[in-house]
């Protein structure tokens, strides 16, 4: 199943766009997408993803959230500012 993912501020400077469609296995979870992520971009985009905070479909996801197709994964790493 395709997923789109997202990324946003540090997640997008770490993983080198903004957006990409990966294969995702049917029902498989944020960590299994995070996990291949981590294979793809590399240990920079890795220590982003282990601070960061997801959207799926526009809703907060924990890592064991399922994913269906078509699904909108959101990288959000940890903002600052006021």
């Amino acid at each position: 199943m395709q997923v789109t993912v997202r990324y946003y501020a540090g997640a997008r400077a770490a993983a080198g766009l903004d957006q990409e469609i990966i294969e995702a296995p049917e029902g498989g979870t944020v960590a299994d997408v995070t996990d291949h992520l981590r294979h793809l971009h590399g240990a920079h985009l890795g220590r982003v993803l282990d601070a960061a905070s997801f959207l799926v479909d526009e809703v907060s996801a924990g890592p064991q959230r399922r994913l269906a197709a078509g699904a909108v994964l959101d990288v959000l790493p940890p903002f600052a500012g006021g």
